[in-house]
């Protein structure tokens, strides 16, 4: 089982980073939280991964975090009907302590607005998760990612914020029109230099 991967990020976009290590180029599936951690390209980092082997595919997913990667594992092994979409959706929607926090007050309604979760799934993942919880009672939102360069983000320097966040929400199941759509109302509210990360969890919303 592969654990973690560092290296030298290649490229990023708001669900993926491209890691090279070891002369190998991995591409890691990640949340929207991960992406805005993302040093800038070239730069060292290190994710907390977690593999998913299937007949036809291998993919790797990576956090900014072993508490979110321990999360992500119980969501798509403890819960029918979450799978890895469906599982970086709601990390991508809401920050670590804030999913704790709902499923600890079982607030169904605050986990079924995560596209791909209807209200019996938000149940289900309070119902299975609820008394799973115990590792997860110091979780911090501030987890730094290895490499972290301050205000020089993967993200810096795109040409269009906009694009990312509807590439991402395409990423995340949704068709052309209502990704636009979305990320067209996240641009009205918050304005034309919001960044990528703020656009898509307006949109999400």
């Amino acid at each position: 089982m592969i654990v973690s991967i560092e290296g030298i990020l290649e490229r990023a976009t708001p669900l993926t980073a491209i890691i090279n290590a070891g002369g190998l180029g991995y591409l890691v599936h990640i949340p929207v939280s991960t992406a805005a951690k993302l040093p800038a390209n070239g730069e060292t980092v290190k994710l907390h991964t977690h593999a998913v082997y299937r007949e036809d595919s291998q993919s790797l997913y990576g956090f900014a975090s072993e508490d979110e990667r321990n999360f992500f594992q119980l969501l798509i092994e403890k819960v029918s009907g979450v799978g890895p979409k469906v599982a970086i959706g709601m990390m991508s929607k809401l920050e670590l302590p804030s999913l704790i926090s709902a499923i600890g007050n079982a607030d169904a309604v605050l986990l079924a607005k995560t596209p791909g979760i209807g209200k019996k799934t938000a149940e289900r993942v309070v119902i299975e998760l609820k008394d799973k919880l115990g590792a997860f009672a110091h979780t911090s939102s501030a987890n730094p990612l290895q490499g972290l360069v301050p205000g020089n983000t993967a993200a810096a320097g795109k040409v269009s914020h906009e694009d990312d966040a509807i590439l991402a929400l395409l990423a995340l199941g949704y068709k052309q029109s209502d990704a636009a759509k979305s990320v067209g109302k996240a641009v009205e509210a918050l304005g034309p230099n919001a960044s990528t990360e703020a656009l898509i969890k307006a949109a999400l919303g």
